[in-house]
């Protein structure tokens, strides 16, 4: 039996708020935004790439809006998808990576998968981690 993760639910305050940061700022593609039997509002984004999406809206979580910390964005360049984002105006840390003394900046030296981290927060402070996973080799 498979068990696929396809949706994680965000707690916001604002939901048009929140779909213009992850559209407009984010660049995640825009799934779903409909009302749900008179009782709420679901809104589906899906980042580039991902087969997972990420839901909100009005009526469909009861967490704090903000509380979702750490959800990872796998990428293969991290510090491409930190200037992408950059770019389109979201606040993301400087990359780092961690060594035996704790993190140090910039991407890991071997560019290893799993090594080298960025992180970045909707408006409501809901946080995400971008990892590097499955950089291609120059040599390659």
């Amino acid at each position: 039996m498979d068990y696929k993760l396809e949706l994680v639910l965000l707690p916001v305050s604002d939901v048009d708020r929140a779909k213009a940061f992850y559209l407009e700022q984010a660049g995640f593609d825009l799934l779903v935004d409909t009302g749900v039997n008179g009782v709420g509002r679901v809104v589906q984004v899906t980042p580039p790439g991902s087969s997972c999406s990420i839901g909100f809206g009005t009526g469909i979580t009861d967490a704090t809006p903000g509380s979702a910390r750490g959800t990872h964005l796998i990428v293969t360049d991290i510090e491409a998808a930190r200037k992408e984002l950059l770019e389109r105006s979201v606040a993301v840390s400087e990359v780092r990576h961690l060594d035996a003394g704790g993190w140090v900046a910039g991407p890991h030296p071997e560019r290893g998968d799993y090594q080298s981290f960025a992180d970045f927060s909707d408006p409501d402070g809901n946080s995400f981690v971008l990892q590097e996973v499955g950089r291609p080799t120059r040599d390659a």
